[in-house]
């Protein structure tokens, strides 16, 4: 489809790409690339730039890649490339090309080459610290260093020296010369290569010199032929620097680069290094913590891909940034499973009903919607006889007003069942209610007779027919709208964020619950099976509450 289609919701990225077309700009051609760093799990924000690459691409005919930027073996590790890779499939999103700037390392290499044969690059021996120094303000320019001046003959021989591996990591850098005076900071001879002896997961120990990542994109960009190079604000200042490399060096193709305003939503962070720390301090149980803001996090909690692209959709894309109400990404989520999660019973917290004028070992079996609103679904079995459970929460021995669940000597009605009537409440040697006594009205199966009104439904499972659960009650992770802006934003995790109930029950239909499916637990909330479940016990995530309990 094109983006000038009326369904399709405009943005200035889609006006550009369309006045480009409509050029002929780049032959007609729309070619955009993912191009994440390998040194730790995508999270909500990386959504936001997969779903705009990938779709502007398919809108046009064009084609995507994802780019591995792996210049930086010290942080990076097979295991986030594979995670990346699973991420982006998840989301629904096939790349034209996989590549990794490590395929372009000779290029590079020979790119920086030319740079100092043209006198544009020069090899530095000062320390990061007088580097720094050097560098200047945004009211007063830098400083040249002292190696500016070296010939182009002694810049080939140090590089060529550099890359042997005769100097010391950090003895020399490569910079590119460019204008030590310039109101951008960027532009003051910027690092493009660092000596760095560590071992690559992809070359191995072929290079002990690395290029930095302003230098490598745009000209990875340019060996893809690339033609819209999208990426976040903060990178709007480089965007000259993008432009200088590849004007001097006069690659075949300039891709343009176009900034749009990161994500930035509330009650989370999207910090790599303080992601990172939360994995790496057990703040969270691993990169995939359902309360992490990680796509494998999410994935995990048991939101689809399609609420996600849905919330990409939702928020756009401006120049302008913003910050994204936590709501607007749980109401997306909401919306997407009450349409197309199955529905099931289960008791979080139950308390045992015993049913005294029902027969011993009579069992009853009734059909129950999956879903309300889709007949398509069908129906399931469930099970009802003599001790069923219900919530702890829907019996009240002294209710407050307008309390429509079971009351002692009050009635209520079961979820496609029975109206039961409390006749005595069990309580132990604390005081506390551990057991109701109840009767059942065999002319109530599904309706209210004439002139009986019963206002109160309640959910329930059968004690001998339901299986043992495992609820993980997840919450948002930080209790303060914006943890960044704290001294210490550790000091913003919400300690409510999880809470384990271990002894909660389940209908027995959901034994064979595929790990991830979502699940709508009727009057509690949305659902899904956890990797960690057994044969002896299940485990299920909370994705989401029915309601937005945040709300002002």
């Amino acid at each position: 489809m094109s983006a000038t289609e009326s369904h399709v919701p405009a943005n200035f990225i889609r006006h550009i790409i369309a006045a480009d077309l409509a050029a002929n700009k780049n032959q007609g051609r729309v070619a955009t690339r993912f191009p994440p760093e390998p040194n730790g799990y995508l999270h909500i924000g990386h959504a936001k730039s997969i779903c705009l690459n990938f779709t502007l691409a398919a809108e046009n005919h064009g084609t995507c890649n994802l780019r591995f930027d792996d210049t930086n073996p010290e942080k990076e590790s097979v295991e986030f490339m594979e995670s990346i890779e699973r991420d982006v499939a998840w989301l629904g999103f096939e790349w034209a090309g996989k590549y990794h700037a490590s395929d372009y390392f000779e290029q590079l290499y020979q790119y920086a080459v030319q740079l100092i044969k043209q006198g544009d690059a020069y090899v530095d021996s000062s320390s990061a610290e007088q580097m720094r120094a050097d560098r200047g303000t945004l009211t007063e320019p830098g400083r040249e260093s002292p190696d500016r001046s070296r010939s182009i003959e002694e810049n080939l021989d140090l590089f060529t020296r550099m890359r042997t591996g005769e100097f010391a990591d950090g003895q020399y850098v490569l910079r590119a010369k460019i204008d030590m005076a310039s109101p951008n900071i960027n532009l003051r001879d910027p690092t493009i290569y660092r000596i760095r002896r560590v071992h690559h997961h992809r070359t191995g120990d072929a290079w002990c010199v690395y290029p930095m990542y302003d230098y490598t994109h745009c000209i990875s960009d340019a060996i893809e032929g690339i033609t819209h190079s999208i990426c976040t604000l903060e990178f709007e200042d480089h965007r000259p620097l993008y432009d200088w490399v590849l004007d001097k060096l006069q690659t075949p193709a300039h891709p343009q680069q176009i900034e749009f305003a990161r994500l930035q939503l509330e009650y989370t962070i999207v910090s790599k290094r303080k992601l990172l720390q939360l994995v790496t301090e057990k703040h969270v149980n691993g990169w995939d913590d359902p309360r992490m803001p990680t796509i494998a996090g999410l994935r995990r909690a048991g939101v689809t891909p399609a609420a996600i692209r849905e919330f990409c959709e939702r928020i756009g894309v401006t120049k302008n940034n913003s910050w994204i109400e936590m709501g607007v990404l749980e109401n997306c989520i909401r919306e997407d499973l009450n349409d197309n999660a199955l529905r099931a019973m289960a008791v979080l917290r139950p308390l045992k009903v015993v049913i005294e004028n029902w027969d011993d070992d009579k069992t009853e079996y009734y059909a129950i919607a999956n879903h309300p609103q889709k007949p398509e679904l069908g129906t399931r079995q469930v099970a009802f006889s003599k001790v069923i459970l219900i919530e702890q929460d829907d019996f009240a021995e002294n209710p407050p007003k307008d309390f429509k669940r079971l009351v002692a000597g009050g009635e209520v009605r079961l979820r496609g069942s029975y109206v039961i009537k409390c006749e005595q409440v069990i309580k132990n040697a604390e005081g506390d209610v551990i057991e109701l006594r109840c009767s059942y009205d065999p002319a109530t199966l599904g309706k209210n007779p004439e002139g009986r009104k019963v206002k109160g439904v309640i959910h329930w499972v059968s004690e001998a027919h339901s299986l043992a659960a495992e609820m993980r009650l997840y919450d948002r992770l930080f209790s303060h709208p914006n943890p960044d802006t704290l001294d210490n934003f550790l000091d913003g995790i919400n300690p409510n964020s999880l809470e384990v109930l271990s002894n909660s029950r389940v209908e027995a239909n959901l034994a064979n619950a595929e790990t991830g499916k979502p699940y709508q637990f009727e009057r509690t909330g949305y659902f899904c099976r956890d990797a960690d479940s057994t044969a002896e016990k299940l485990v299920f995530n909370r994705t989401v509450t029915l309601r937005d309990s945040w709300a002002k």
